[in-house]
Formats: C-alpha cells, sequence, structure tokens
C-alpha cells in the first residue's frame, strides 16, 4: 500500500511538471495578483526566522508522545509512540509550505480562521503570524498533541489560536453558527472524510473565503477527492501548486481551473 501511495505521488508529480505553469498565460486578474503579489513574494518578512526557529525547535524535541491517529493512518509509522521530533519530520508542514501559508494569510487577512488538524502547531503558528487580528479555530483529535501544541503556542506568545481537542465531526457541529474566510483541510488524509468536510462547510463559506486542501496528491483517494472538489459547481477558481489544493467561491469569476508552480 506504501509503495503504490508513493509511485501514484511521483507519477502525478511529474504530470504536474508538465502541466503547471507561473503567471504568464493567466488572464484572470485575481489570480495573476495571487501569484504575482503572494505565491511569488520574495521579500524576507522576520516571521519567517520565528517559523524556522519553531520548527528547528521541534525538530530536536525528543519528548514521546502517544498518538489517538483519527485520520488515514502513516505512511512511516506502525508504532503510536512517536517523538515530537518524527511527528515534525513527517506530519508537521515544511518549511516553504508554512511560508506560503504565512503569505496567504497576509494577503487575504482572513479574520475567521478554521484549521482542521492542528498537530504541532507550524501551519498554525504560519496562519497566526500572518494575521494577529484573525481568529483561529484549530482542531486537533490526539488529545496529547493538541495538549503539547498548545504548550508551545503559550511559549511563543500566539494569542489568537483556540486549539479544540476533539474529532473534526462532533466539534464542527458544535460550531454549526459560524461562518469561515479562511479554511485549512490538514487531517484526515482520506478521500470520503476529505470530501465530507468540505461539503460540511461548504454552506459556511462566502464570496470570499477560501478553502486550502493539504497533500492532495498524498494517495489517489486523496487526489479524486481533489479532483471532486474543483469540480463542485460552488468553486469558481481552483488552484493546483501540487500541495496545496486552493479553491475560492468568487461569483464574479469565470469557473477555471490553474496549475501554477511555485
Amino acid at each position: 500500500m506504501q509503495q503504490y501511495q508513493q509511485m501514484h505521488t511521483a507519477k502525478s508529480y511529474l504530470n504536474f511538471l508538465l502541466k503547471s505553469k507561473n503567471q504568464h498565460g493567466v488572464h484572470s486578474p485575481f489570480v495573476y495578483d495571487l501569484i504575482t503579489k503572494c505565491f511569488y513574494d520574495s521579500k524576507k518578512y522576520s516571521e519567517y526566522e520565528i517559523l524556522k526557529n519553531y520548527r528547528n525547535s521541534l525538530l530536536k524535541n525528543k519528548l514521546i508522545l502517544e498518538i489517538t491517529d483519527f485520520g488515514i493512518g502513516s505512511k512511516t509509522f506502525k508504532s503510536l509512540s512517536r517523538s515530537v521530533s518524527d511527528i515534525t519530520k513527517t506530519s508537521g508542514t515544511k518549511f516553504k509550505h508554512a511560508k506560503l501559508l504565512f503569505r496567504l494569510a497576509l494577503y487575504f487577512q482572513p479574520i475567521n480562521v478554521l484549521e482542521l488538524g492542528t498537530s504541532v502547531g507550524i501551519g498554525t503558528t504560519a496562519l497566526a503570524l500572518g494575521n494577529e487580528n484573525s481568529n483561529i479555530t484549530s482542531i486537533e483529535g490526539c488529545s496529547k498533541i493538541a495538549d503539547f501544541t498548545i504548550q508551545q503556542l503559550k511559549k511563543q506568545t500566539i494569542d489568537n489560536v483556540t486549539i479544540i481537542n476533539d474529532n473534526f465531526k462532533p466539534a464542527l457541529l458544535n460550531m454549526a453558527t459560524m461562518h469561515w474566510d479562511f479554511v485549512f483541510f490538514d487531517g484526515h488524509h482520506d478521500e470520503l472524510a476529505t470530501i465530507k468536510y468540505f461539503e460540511q462547510l461548504l454552506p459556511k463559506a462566502h464570496n470570499n473565503s477560501i478553502f486550502i486542501f493539504d497533500d492532495i496528491y498524498w494517495s489517489e483517494g486523496m487526489t479524486k477527492a481533489w479532483n471532486h472538489i474543483k469540480s463542485h459547481p460552488k468553486v469558481t477558481v481552483s488552484i493546483d501548486t501540487f500541495q496545496y489544493g486552493i479553491v475560492f467561491f468568487r461569483k464574479e469569476q469565470t469557473k477555471e481551473d490553474f496549475v501554477i508552480r511555485l
């Protein structure tokens, strides 16, 4: 199974390279600005150093946590006892992807932000630093990871994040009245679950909401989920960056799919 998933990811990446482009040939002003002013923003933000230092501290942390995995499981580990360092290496947001999340939050300045899957909080920190006026709700199913990450965010004096330790389904039901400007889907890497949470949160989106899906080529099932989501009639713009699938619901946009190299 693991070898099959790796082959799928490798083949998908080759296909991505063949299809992807940069800002040239993009005729949508909205997408062109997003690519040139956000995706390709080369400014050296001071927040990058915070993100880098935090991630490096996690990579050095040998604390063992007993994991409760409510998702599809790990490609790497069979044991549920894992060090923070190993969790960071395999499940934590990579530095370059964290920088992109930061730039997206900085560019769009969302207020109500939802993250499905906190893990050790690298992506959470990136989103929090991108807009310190945002209210970020992050849901993490594993109590040990949730407790650990809450303490880490306190150490960084990040106070615009609320971590909820619960399964996604009941947690979302408890927030049924909320509407979201920005949703980051970073947990439960399963085709049917990803589609289910997308459809559950779709009524909570508005014209300018942004949904971001992590690891869209993690498995054949995740790729099927991504293809289903970007084809949804309410999705007008989809952007495939290989790691992330990003969708928008802007009614003023002509429906169009983009494959963009970062």
